[in-house]
């Protein structure tokens, strides 16, 4: 991941980034909102083709704000929080999936502002090629703002380049090993395949990583053709982890019922480059989430954060650490959500609880046991711990969880294959 790494050493990269939500939809819209999904009311993947209708609350976007405050703001590539073929409220240019993000190479659908267009070859390609065509406009002075959505990384576990493929298949994949499953959830079926079938898809999955790379370096290539990388923020995250075998599973918080909260599941990369205020290469420890980022955006493009009484915002600028200043007073903790379940992870433990149907919380002691292998929810020593992670827990949904969209109370079908359905 050359692009990447040379990201990460002129900016900042954040070792403790955790998703608001496991899965994407929820995930994605808590980066465009700023709210939890207890406030928004996206709690799993949506699926768009079955459920033809708007998902997004009518609250401010990062997309409408800076629209609203003289950007011009693009989006290309994977949407997914309802209606992804219909242009989005706040954007000037809009391309995006036409109803499947599917398949990796070739015949590509796509909705380029308004007209269905076909792309045959790989998808990645026309999303970049559309990214560059946007940050090439010439049709005003006006700044700007681009999110790119790749999705190569996501199953299929096929159809990468494959000069790129065989270069992995070559190599035994020994940086992920199958573990045992131990927990007490139940497996999803087909969430581990064999053997020789994780090399295969590990094959094709490091080729997607490094094929994205490729695409990131073609973007921050131009950008400093353009003589703007002083003055541009770059943002490089995900929605949600991937397990690729780790505990015995692949995927993510869905590959179990109960949902799980393992935290290749939950944690995502965070590197942000911005040369003006940024200490290059700096490594910070503070815990920080998609609705951080949100209120950040926001922060360095000074737009004030919406005053809104039904929505308070859980979100805080993460400007000041690019500058290098320390916070002591930042939050200790994380805290993730998937429809039914809430966690709460701190340096030392995790804290899942469950609603109906669901019972059987979780605590895990992640000094003794960093692997999450022995729930330890009834050990006495533990208790004082666990109740401080449980006020912060239970004060933090008080605050950000809104009636009709709160996951621990009536929750739409998004799917019909829901883990709690």
């Amino acid at each position: 991941t050359l692009a990447l790494d040379s990201l990460a050493a002129d900016g900042t990269l954040f070792k403790n980034a955790y998703t608001p939500c496991p899965v994407c939809s929820p995930a994605r819209a808590s980066f465009w909102t700023g709210l939890y999904p207890s406030q928004h009311g996206i709690h799993d993947w949506i699926n768009e083709k079955q459920f033809d209708s708007r998902w997004m609350p009518d609250v401010p976007t990062l997309a409408t704000l800076l629209q609203k405050s003289g950007y011009r703001t693009g989006f290309v590539g994977k949407w997914h929080c309802g209606q992804s073929w219909v242009k989005q409220p706040g954007f000037d240019f809009y391309v995006g999936e036409n109803r499947d993000q599917y398949p990796h190479r070739g015949v590509c659908q796509f909705v380029d502002n308004g007209e269905a267009v076909t792309y045959i070859g790989q998808r990645i390609d026309f999303i970049t090629n559309r990214a560059i065509d946007f940050l090439r406009e010439t049709k005003d002075n006006r700044p700007r703002f681009l999110f790119v959505g790749h999705v190569d990384t996501h199953s299929p576990f096929a159809d990468h380049p494959t000069h790129i493929v065989n270069h992995y298949v070559s190599k035994p994949v020994k940086s992920v090993p199958v573990e045992k499953y131990v927990g007490e959830a139940i497996k999803q079926p087909g969430s581990m395949p064999s053997q020789i079938e994780h090399e295969r898809r590990m094959s094709q999955y490091a080729a997607a990583v490094e094929v994205i790379d490729i695409h990131v370096g073609r973007i921050l290539d131009l950008i400093d053709a353009q003589k703007r990388r002083a003055d541009t923020c770059v943002v490089y995250t995900s929605d949600h982890g991937h397990m690729n075998g780790h505990h015995g599973l692949y995927y993510k918080g869905n590959a179990t019922i109960p949902q799980n909260f393992y935290d290749e599941s939950i944690r995502v990369p965070s590197i942000v480059r911005y040369p003006k205020v940024a200490v290059a290469g700096a490594k910070r420890d503070e815990w920080i989430s998609h609705c951080d980022l949100f209120a950040s955006l926001l922060d360095i493009a000074r737009v004030p954060l919406p005053v809104l009484s039904e929505y308070p915002y859980a979100g805080v600028s993460i400007l000041p650490l690019l500058t290098g200043n320390h916070s002591s007073a930042w939050r200790d903790h994380a805290i993730c959500e998937y429809g039914n379940a809430r966690m709460i992870r701190t340096k030392q433990i995790k804290v899942i609880r469950r609603s109906k149907p669901h019972t059987g919380d979780e605590v895990y002691d992640l000094m003794l046991d960093p692997r999450e292998t022995k729930n330890v929810r009834e050990e006495q020593t533990l208790q004082g711990v666990i109740n401080e992670a449980d006020v912060k827990l239970t004060h933090h949904f008080q605050t950000y969880a809104k009636p009709g969209a709160n996951g621990f109370g009536q929750i739409k079908v998004h799917n019909g294959t829901e883990p709690w359905a």
